[in-house]
This record gives structure tokens, sequence and C-alpha cells, in this order.
């Protein structure tokens, strides 16, 4: 399954994402993987992270997105 799929800057999904408050504010934001999947596909769901500087978990069904570029910490 190609997960690769071109979409278009503006689209409704990054908007939504990151304009939620939680966003904004630096904290988190999650997404499970199916929505990701179905929605915009793995690779292109990184990408934005990456593009914006911020932190992706993935801990089990889930994304988590750090929404700051600031150093984070495990701890267990």
């Amino acid at each position: 399954m190609n997960m690769m799929t071109r979409h278009a800057p503006n689209e409704p999904w990054i908007a939504q994402l990151f304009s939620a408050k939680s966003a904004r504010k630096g904290a988190v934001v999650r997404r499970s993987l199916a929505w990701v999947d179905r929605e915009v596909g793995r690779d292109r769901f990184m990408q934005e992270v990456k593009c914006r500087g911020f932190h992706l978990i993935q801990t089990a069904d889930q994304f988590v997105v750090v929404c700051h570029s600031g150093p984070i910490r495990i701890l267990f």
C-alpha cells in the first residue's frame, strides 16, 4: 500500500489539526493511525509535523504531536 499521496498545501485537515487551540499553545494533539491513513497518509502527516518543527510520537494506535520545537524527555 502506497501511503504517499499528493495533497494541496491548504487542505482542510491541515488547518483543522494545526489551528486547534492545543496546537497553538504548544501542547499536544493526537490522531488515530486509522484517521491519518484514511485522511492524508502517514508520509504526508509526518512531513507536515516535521516542517513545523514539532515532535511526533507513535503509541499503540495513536500519533501524538507535541506542538513545540523545544526539547522533550520521555520519563518512562
